[in-house]
């Protein structure tokens, strides 16, 4: 190169070397581009009870997992086992460039709130959550009322002895509107059914304490309850298999539980949470990602009963075609389920 100057000066060769590298470089970058989407950084942060609880953090994992199989982006993750790690894990993950976080459940509403005024270029999403106010932040609430209904339905007709049960995580108004749904599709069936309703407790060790709910579920079981519907993570394990041992019938909650005891789940409350982990990364990835609160309900294939293999042999075709009926008349709007969140109380 210092022999080959052939009176073209060293800034002439540097221009020309310049533009010679431009294509190159763009081409580069347009790979590179093309392999990270967005060139982001997407992060998960679990609630209690671990990403294999088979409930409620399954579904987001399941999520999680669709997301990195289509992009080959791989999320960090993070399992709490307590309050006081939620602004620790956030941090950590932000200081590890993490460019868009999840949180998962109504517990991390404080956290999220803080981190996410702190850290205003970062992007945040929270499932469980519709109150906060944040230009950054997307929260997904769920019409779990709705979904619940629908198996209160298939209890009525599933039940012998006239008389089912609940069991609750946490008292909060979450839970109740779940309570309230089954209840309202119980009673639309058949008014004089009686509904026994439990909570696991008022800590988060409540969602995570199988030997509790099948003590709650027994002890239903014992008043002669003979299907009975959980909205407690972990704890209703429990449920499911008091359940099970009992020769009675359960209904899952959140991921389709029906294969944890086949013959033994009546169905499963379908709650998409992986829909909202998979939409929150993959908008994020495209640049589509937006603030604001998304609501899904039965219309927005955001909750359902489950129907398979599994549960099939229970499900007559009368209790089929009843919770269809129920799902298209929500769906128009000829049915209207009370949702105790927006009113704290239970008409039915």
């Amino acid at each position: 190169m210092v022999l080959q100057t052939y009176a073209i000066g060293r800034a002439t060769m540097r221009s020309m070397l310049a533009k010679m590298w431009v294509p190159v470089l763009a081409t580069i970058l347009t790979i590179a581009s093309a392999a990270s989407g967005a060139e982001i950084t997407p992060a998960v942060l679990y609630d209690v009870g671990g990403k294999f609880d088979k409930s409620f953090n399954e579904g987001v994992w399941s999520g999680v997992k669709k997301f990195t199989e289509e992009t080959g982006i791989e999320v960090m993750e993070f399992q709490p086992t307590n309050q006081a790690q939620r602004e620790q894990a956030m941090r950590r993950m932000i200081d590890r460039g993490a460019t868009i976080v999840l949180a998962v459940g109504f517990a991390q509403a404080d956290a999220v709130a803080k981190i996410a005024a702190e850290y205003p270029d970062i992007q945040f999403s929270i499932i469980d959550v519709g109150w906060l106010d944040k230009p950054n932040l997307r929260q997904y609430v769920f019409k779990e009322h709705e979904g619940s209904y629908l198996v209160g339905v298939a209890a009525a007709h599933g039940t012998r002895s006239g008389k089912v049960g609940f069991v609750g995580g946490v008292d909060v108004p979450l839970i109740r509107k779940f309570a309230c749904g089954y209840v309202g599709g119980v009673k639309s069936v058949d008014s004089s059914i009686q509904v026994y309703q439990n909570m696991a407790g008022t800590t988060p060790a409540a969602w995570t304490d199988p030997a509790k709910g099948a003590e709650l579920a027994q002890a239903q079981i014992d008043r002669g309850a003979d299907v009975i519907y959980h909205a407690a993570g972990v704890t209703g394990i429990g449920v499911i298999q008091a359940a099970a041992d009992a020769g009675q019938l359960a209904i899952g909650v959140d991921s389709n539980q029906n294969g944890l005891a086949p013959g033994s789940v009546l169905t499963s409350m379908l709650k998409r949470v992986d829909v909202a982990a998979y939409e929150t990364f993959m908008d994020a990835k495209d640049g589509n990602f937006s603030p604001g609160v998304k609501v899904l309900g039965l219309a927005e294939g955001g909750v359902d009963w489950a129907l398979d293999e599994n549960n099939a042999p229970l499900v007559s075709e009368v209790m089929k075609a009843a919770v269809e009926e129920a799902r298209a008349d929500i769906i128009a709007g000829r049915v209207r389920v009370h949702n105790y969140e927006t009113d704290a109380s239970c008409p039915y």
